[in-house]
């Protein structure tokens, strides 16, 4: 078997320019342990690390929604085998990452194009390079349910701190989801969501004023009041 004939293409939409970036990437061009697909805004840039000894690719790439890239594990004969696999924002379910056969990858990025599109538009964002523009961030109505449903997340799995809740804290058992069980209480605003504890007053406002705040708030693995 000959290694170095593997190859496939990569592509992800830049978050600064909205720039599809598309490169082929060879097993032979990974003999480095790592390569980086930038940009030619140099607002971004997509890496990937070959774990020779786990047979596994770490993919890492930027998110038009999020404040920071994804990472994903694939395996080596996967990254080079599929005809098309995608890898979708974990919060927002739109694909960021694309890998396969040229063409397919190519009329995949541009399917998503549309779809953003479509999205950016309905949130009274004119295009991509104005998509971290403050003046475009309108409020959405189910921004507010979004947040709220994360920190019942967060509540239930026990990753909300506070002055008598130090990091470390049970979470709620098995089946307890409901907000009167819990220690904590969320006060709904227009443009955002303010957790108190019940016990100690610690509290924390989180703004919820657009779609990307929202889906920079999905980022966070904890919420510590204060």
């Amino acid at each position: 078997m000959v290694i170095d004939s593997k190859q496939t293409t990569v592509a992800y939409r830049c978050p600064e320019c909205g720039s599809g970036v598309i490169s082929l990437v060879g097993l032979f061009s990974l003999s480095a342990d790592m390569i980086k697909l930038k940009c030619t805004c140099g607002g971004s840039e997509m890496q990937i690390v070959y774990r020779k000894d786990e047979g596994q690719m770490r993919v890492s790439v930027p998110c038009i929604f999020c404040n920071k890239p994804h990472s994903y594990n694939v395996s080596s004969a996967m990254f080079f085998s599929k005809d098309i696999f995608l890898l979708p924002c974990p919060y927002s379910d739109i694909n960021i990452g694309f890998i396969g056969e040229s063409n397919k990858v190519k009329a995949e990025l541009a399917r998503t194009e549309l779809e953003l599109l479509d999205m950016l538009e309905e949130n009274g964002i004119s295009d991509f390079k104005s998509i971290h523009g403050d003046e475009h961030d309108l409020t959405d109505p189910q921004v507010l349910d979004v947040v709220s449903y994360i920190i019942g997340d967060l509540d239930a799995e026990g990753k909300i701190y506070c002055h008598c809740y130090p990091e470390g804290r049970e979470p709620l058992p098995d089946g307890v989801l409901d907000r009167e069980d819990s220690e904590y209480q969320i006060e709904i605003g227009e443009e955002s969501v303010v957790v108190r504890c019940k016990k100690c007053g610690a509290e924390k406002s989180i703004a919820a004023d657009s779609m990307l705040t929202a889906h920079a708030f999905l980022n966070s693995d904890y919420l510590k009041l204060e």
